[in-house]
């Protein structure tokens, strides 16, 4: 899930009423969003009907508390989500919808395989949508006092796209988070980078796998996709290498790291003079990988490290890339054991960015610098012996 941060400015741009804080009654709540979308021009009769419908929805808010999947580490994730059926599908639907593969790779520049990988990921080739009511699941989260900067202004994002009648605030549905159709996109993402694939004069991203992908094309092409260039590589490592220059943190030219001792898994390095990281989702001892300035751009898609990390390798199998080694790596944390390490990290006075129990970048990050200050290999990958150590 993620958020258009050109909507936000742009709708934070027009002067409007104060704001209905978060928390509180929620018809009060509401009250406030009708005035506000009245603030910026819509008609009462527009903004009455599109806000008829709305209620709170408590499974939105349960859901958005249980993230536990991605507490899984990156093997087992994986595994678990990248499967035979999906491969299968995977290549049936890339034969299927090869011309529109084909204008997305010579307008937007992204490999098919990219956008087969999100398609399957997101909802199994659009089977699994979701069945929160989007409106309601929008409003609860702009509601809720976590994150209501992100959510509200998807309500009026949403609101634009019902006046445009590409949105029904009583039958649309999709995920928890508000995310519509067959590639999971937010209402002001669908505003932004909507396109109709298919020529019918609406962007139906629930039921057009067209619009669906020539959208998420141009969503990751306007995120900052480079055309032509690799997103994640296998390699094999020396044995001798610095951990303390591996993780997302730091770069170096991939013919730099060639001369360091890094190879291809399978294939050739053809890009040289690119900048990457060497990824070590599990630490030395696990998987390693080659990540190009393309796989940052995931990170604008969805925030999980587990998630971003696989689907981007799904991306290369869908392309031909074989099996990873999974390695033999250092047994890691337990979601309670990972919430102990970032209130201990915490104290010492990095940023883990929140006590949630999921190894992000920033809780990586952390652990690195610990594991220089110790004297233990630096591969970013948090065990028992260090948390011991802590």
């Amino acid at each position: 899930m993620r958020f258009s941060l050109a909507l936000i400015a742009a709708l934070l741009a027009t002067p409007v009423a104060a704001q209905t804080p978060c928390g509180g009654s929620f018809g009060a709540f509401v009250a406030g969003l009708k005035q506000e979308a009245l603030s910026r021009g819509h008609s009462k009769a527009s903004v009455d009907r599109f806000f008829a419908s709305a209620q709170h929805d408590p499974r939105t808010l349960q859901a958005d508390r249980a993230q536990g999947v991605f507490q899984l580490d990156f093997t087992t994730f994986s595994r678990r989500i990248i499967s035979q059926n999906r491969m299968d599908n995977g290549k049936r639907n890339a034969q299927k919808y090869d011309a529109v593969f084909d204008r997305i790779e010579r307008d937007y520049g992204v490999s098919r395989g990219v956008l087969l990988a999100f398609w399957a990921l997101e909802t199994d080739f659009g089977a699994v949508q979701g069945d929160f009511n989007t409106l309601n699941s929008l409003v609860t989260l702009a509601h809720d006092c976590r994150r209501p900067e992100l959510f509200r202004p998807q309500v009026l994002a949403a609101l634009r796209l019902y006046e445009q009648g590409d949105f029904d605030p009583a039958r649309t549905t999709g995920a928890w988070a508000g995310e519509i159709g067959m590639v999971q996109m937010l209402p002001g993402d669908i505003l932004e980078n909507g396109v109709d694939g298919d020529g019918d004069g609406h962007v139906r991203l629930k039921t057009s796998a067209p619009d669906a992908l020539m959208s998420g094309g141009k969503m990751l092409h306007e995120l900052g996709w480079r055309k032509g260039e690799p997103w994640l590589q296998e390699i094999t490592l020396p044995a001798g290498l610095d951990w303390s220059e591996t993780g997302l943190n730091h770069t170096k030219r991939v013919s730099d790291w060639e001369k360091l001792g890094v190879r291809p898994r399978a294939g050739s390095f053809s890009h040289g003079n690119l900048q990457a990281s060497v990824l070590l989702p599990q630490g030395r001892k696990g998987p390693a990988f080659l990540a190009y300035p393309n796989f940052h751009v995931y990170f604008e898609w969805n925030k999980s490290f587990v998630y971003v990390t696989s689907a981007a390798y799904f991306a290369t199998r869908l392309e031909g890339a074989p099996v990873f080694d999974a390695g033999n790596p250092d047994a890691g944390l337990n979601g309670d054991q990972m919430k102990a390490l970032q209130r201990k990290l915490q104290a010492r006075g990095h940023d883990v960015g929140g006590v949630d129990g999921i190894l992000g970048e920033k809780t990586r990050e952390a652990v690195q610098r610990e594991q220089q200050r110790l004297g233990l290999p630096a591969d970013a990958w948090p065990t028992p012996d260090l948390l011991g150590r802590l």
